[in-house]
C-alpha cells in the first residue's frame, strides 16, 4: 500500500518502506499525537520519536525486538506521557533537546545539540535546535542516500505554518527564522515531512507559503 502519513487514534500504523529505513506512523492519544518508529532494514535496531501518549499502542508497535532509544522533540507534555513506561519496558537510551531536558520528567541520557547525530543501526540522523515554540525543540533529519531527505519535526513545523508560539512575537520571528534557515534553505522540495501532529507535508508545499506566514505572524 503507497504511504500516505494518513493515521487516526485507534486506527492502524502507516508504514512508509525505504530504501534503508522503515517508518511507522501511529496517532496516539487525546491531542492526536504523531509518534513514529524508525527501524534500520539492515541491523533491524529501532528508535522511536515522540513516546506522546497510549504506552500498550507504543509496545505494540514497537513489538518484541524493542527499541534502542528514544528522543522526545520538545518538552510539551503532550509528548512524552508514554515516555517512562516505555523506557521501563524497553531500557531505552532517552535522547531530548540540551535546552528542553530539564521540562521531560523523564531523565534524558544524551542531551542533544544543534548538528549532533543520532543513530539507529547504520542510518544517521541530524538533529535541528529550533527555538521558538519551546526553548529546545529538535527537528531530526535522514539525508537518505537513496533518494528525498526525511525530516521529522515535531511542534516547529506543520502543513500550513510553523508551530504555535503563543502570540509572541519574538517567539514567531525566531521559530521561523530557525525553520527558514535551517531546514527550507538547505533542504530541498522533495524533502517529506512528518511533524508532531496531524497529516504529512514536504517542503516543497510549504516553501511558497513562507511570505504570507511572515506576514500573518503565525
Amino acid at each position: 500500500m503507497t504511504y500516505s502519513g494518513a493515521v487516526k487514534v485507534g486506527g492502524p500504523a502507516s508504514v512508509h518502506e525505504l530504501t534503508d529505513l522503515m517508518i511507522s506512523k501511529v496517532a496516539v492519544g487525546a491531542m492526536n499525537n504523531n509518534a513514529y518508529l524508525l527501524r534500520c532494514r539492515a541491523t533491524g535496531e529501532q528508535l522511536l520519536i515522540d513516546a506522546a501518549a497510549e504506552p500498550a499502542t507504543l509496545l505494540a508497535l514497537i513489538g518484541d525486538d524493542s527499541i534502542a532509544s528514544v528522543v522526545t522533540t520538545h518538552r510539551h507534555g503532550d509528548h512524552w506521557q508514554a515516555l517512562a513506561e516505555v523506557v521501563a519496558a524497553t531500557g531505552a537510551r532517552t535522547y531530548a533537546g540540551r535546552y528542553d531536558a530539564e521540562g521531560i520528567p523523564v531523565a534524558t541520557d544524551v542531551p542533544v545539540e544543534d548538528g549532533d547525530t543520532i543513530t539507529v543501526g547504520r542510518v544517521e540522523l541530524t538533529a535541528r535546535h529550533l527555538v521558538g515554540h519551546t526553548p529546545g525543540s529538535i527537528a531530526l533529519v535522514y539525508d537518505d542516500p537513496h533518494g528525498a531527505p526525511h525530516l521529522f519535526t515535531g511542534d516547529c513545523l506543520f502543513p500550513g505554518g510553523v508551530g504555535n508560539t503563543h502570540d509572541d512575537p519574538e517567539a514567531f520571528a525566531s521559530l521561523l527564522h530557525d525553520v527558514e534557515t535551517k531546514l527550507f534553505e538547505r533542504l530541498p522540495d522533495e524533502t517529506w515531512v512528518y511533524p508532531g501532529h496531524g497529516d504529512d507535508t514536504t517542503l516543497g508545499d510549504e516553501r511558497p507559503h513562507l511570505p504570507e506566514w511572515r506576514a500573518r505572524g503565525w
